[in-house]
């Protein structure tokens, strides 16, 4: 690929994906295997995707780890997620840094374990300084919860007299979003083979790209993940505006 193909594809590649990594369990039990095993599969797959985004210069990936409506499962698979969670920071936030890469948590982390909550403010704070890519897990997340603790932050400024209740509007609420620093998701996909986005960054994808596949998490690879990407880049993202104010606005920027 010559120069000048490479940068018509860069201007096309969604600057933050989101993922809902579904299948896990649906991937064991065809195996005859324990829902476990999915899991570990899983966090390969993980590994693959991290991977073609670093190859691919995706600036953010943020993966829906585990939902604040996840701890009604079965408590044993639940207590097998948290032993994953700790092995996984323990192996792989080293080489994490390494590579560039930041990890970030999003959600209401007090709910876990103390042991658990140390791994992730380590991984912070050993990879905060990065920026090659953003790493994003979502963990004890809800898009309502999202919600109410901004509706909450503007809340505790008008009971101090900091802010009117007239003054609130939406770039007065966003940044007391997760993610407000950083670009808002251009893609999101949800593998597993369902099509709804099951309390995730509610408010973040009000003008995201939803990608469905019916292919399981542990078998979603950077081949996939390169095909989602492919078809987001064949849709033409107009903003409220129509497709002849969209094509007019391209053709007046710089290089084009």
């Amino acid at each position: 690929m010559n120069v000048e193909s490479k940068a018509a594809v860069s201007v096309v590649l969604p600057r933050h994906i989101a993922i809902i990594m579904d299948g896990n369990g649906r991937w064991a039990e065809a195996r005859r295997r324990p829902r476990s095993i999915g899991h570990r599969a899983g966090a390969r797959a993980v590994n693959a995707c991290i991977d073609a985004c670093l190859a691919d210069g995706i600036e953010v990936l943020t993966l829906f780890a585990f939902s604040s409506e996840n701890w009604q499962r079965p408590k044993e698979e639940v207590g097998a997620l948290m032993q994953l969670f700790l092995r996984a920071l323990d192996r792989e936030v080293d080489e994490l840094h390494r590579r560039g890469v930041r990890v970030r948590f999003i959600g209401e982390r007090s709910a876990f374990a103390p042991e658990l909550q140390q791994r992730m403010d380590r991984a912070e704070q050993v990879t905060h300084a990065n920026a090659r890519l953003h790493l994003c897990i979502a963990a004890n997340y809800g898009g309502r919860w999202d919600m109410a603790q901004a509706a909450r932050a503007l809340a505790l400024e008008v009971q101090a007299g900091r802010l009117a209740p007239d003054a609130i509007d939406e770039n007065r609420l966003m940044p007391h979003f997760a993610l407000s620093q950083l670009p808002a998701p251009d893609l999101f996909i949800r593998t597993g083979g369902e099509h709804r986005i099951s309390n995730f960054l509610l408010w973040q994808l009000a003008y995201c790209e939803l990608y469905f596949t019916d292919v399981l998490w542990p078998d979603f690879d950077a081949a996939a993940l390169r095909t989602a990407i492919a078809d987001f880049a064949g849709r033409e993202r107009r903003y409220g505006k129509t497709s002849a104010q969209v094509q007019s606005q391209a053709t007046q920027e710089p290089g084009a």
